[in-house]
């Protein structure tokens, strides 16, 4: 249960990191600084609405549409974007077109990323300890 929490935690700083780089790097993704509170509700919305979608999208694509099943991740990563930016309690905007296709991209492949290396990193595995060892 413990590593099912660590999990989703890693995966909420994941996205908040995709969507900081996305604001790095992009003119028309932009955080609120000044509403940082809207942020991380925005961060924790993105990171639900993203996997409820990721499951909900790859179940519907691997039983309809096969070949779709890869594309899926940005999709739902761009529909839970337009979700919170949605929300009435600011903290992010996207202004323009490469912000909303390169965002996901960005926030994408950095969530993909970091849910992915960052439990690797911070979730040691318990080696069993050598048989030979106890005899």
């Amino acid at each position: 249960m413990i590593t099912l929490l660590f999990r989703g935690l890693m995966y909420v700083v994941s996205a908040g990191l995709g969507l900081i780089v996305a604001d790095a790097l992009l003119d028309g993704f932009r955080i609120q600084w000044d509403r940082w509170w809207g942020f991380v509700i925005c961060i924790v919305v993105f990171a639900i609405v993203q996997s409820m979608l990721a499951v909900l999208t790859g179940k519907l694509a691997h039983r309809h549409a096969p070949v779709l099943t890869g594309g899926m991740g940005i999709i739902s990563t761009l529909v839970a974007l337009v979700i919170v930016v949605l929300l009435p309690i600011g903290g992010l905007r996207i202004v323009d077109l490469s912000g909303w296709l390169l965002g996901a991209l960005i926030v994408w492949l950095i969530t993909a990323l970091g849910s992915v290396l960052l439990p690797r990193i911070f979730l040691k595995r318990r080696v069993p300890e050598d048989d030979s060892r106890r005899r």
